[in-house]
């Protein structure tokens, strides 16, 4: 294998490790968060009163937000691992920069520049499962709030 096919190797392993640790942590959050309704929903404690319903989707959202601060240090660890910053302060900070696609004004060094990218691209996936799956737990909610009628204003 030729010196520039390890270079781009060793940073795409890492960045698929840490992708997989990415969907695993998100999994866990999106399970606790399906079990917990699930569970509520059987007790008869989420879907009729509107404020405990409020109640578990702020729940929901401060739980899926976790999530991601997780994913973020998980990545930010991965850049101070590989020495890719200067200490896990900065390597927080540009992994929430690449993690929201918003960017920062740390440079990664070249051999680790791929991390970059392939963080932003796995964070926007996890903010949109995260969009999808709150939207969802609202919409179960509000067919368990109004089962019995065919329509429904909000």
């Amino acid at each position: 294998m030729a010196p520039s096919h390890i270079a781009i190797f060793i940073p795409l392993i890492v960045g698929l490790a840490a992708t997989v640790a990415t969907i695993t942590i998100h999994g866990v959050v999106v399970h606790a968060i399906i079990m917990s309704l699930r569970r509520d929903l059987k007790r008869g404690l989420v879907g009729v009163r509107t404020w405990m319903n409020l109640t578990f989707i702020v729940a929901a959202i401060l739980l899926a937000l976790g999530g991601h601060l997780a994913e973020i240090v998980l990545w930010g660890f991965v850049l101070d691992a590989t020495g890719a910053v200067a200490d896990v302060g900065a390597a927080i900070y540009s992994s929430a920069g690449s993690y929201t696609t918003s960017g920062s004004d740390i440079v990664l060094p070249p051999e680790w520049k791929l991390l970059g990218p392939f963080e932003a691209v796995v964070g926007m996936l996890m903010f949109g499962v995260s969009t999808a799956f709150i939207f969802a737990v609202v919409n179960r909610l509000i067919h368990a709030r109004y089962e019995d009628a065919d329509t429904f204003l909000l």
